[in-house]
């Protein structure tokens, strides 16, 4: 069975940075694209960023590019959201997902995706 764990939320002050984790579990990792999305109270859930299965490829909502880095360690199983320069309008749930099939991109809007994590919470205070 697929298990996603995220972690590293916590509370920050604008302009600072965390960095979440997610530990991936129940298959090999290392074959399926990841990412993060992330909901804000009475918001709907928004794709942040996503890297493919070889880590060659990312990309970004434009709210985040140039801020957010993903990465991901294969050997470890586990996908990271560097988060600097953070912003109050970035205070959302943070959830990790990953792809159901092997070598598929993951979509930006969610749509298809099974596994997910239960989330982190991130609050940024101004």
């Amino acid at each position: 069975q697929v298990q996603l764990v995220e972690s590293g939320g916590g509370l920050v002050q604008a302009g600072g940075s965390l960095r979440l984790s997610c530990a991936a579990s129940g298959r090999t990792f290392s074959l399926y694209s990841a990412g993060w999305f992330r909901q804000a109270p009475g918001k709907e859930r928004e794709f942040v960023a996503a890297i493919s299965w070889t880590g060659s490829i990312t990309y970004y909502a434009d709210s985040v590019k140039g801020r957010f880095t993903i990465a991901r360690d294969n050997a470890k199983t586990t996908v990271f959201l560097q988060m600097n320069g953070l912003k109050p309008e970035d205070t959302a749930v943070y959830y990790c997902a990953t792809t159901q099939r092997a070598y598929d991109a993951l979509p930006r809007n969610g749509n298809g995706l099974d596994y997910w994590g239960k989330g982190t919470l991130v609050t940024v205070s101004s």
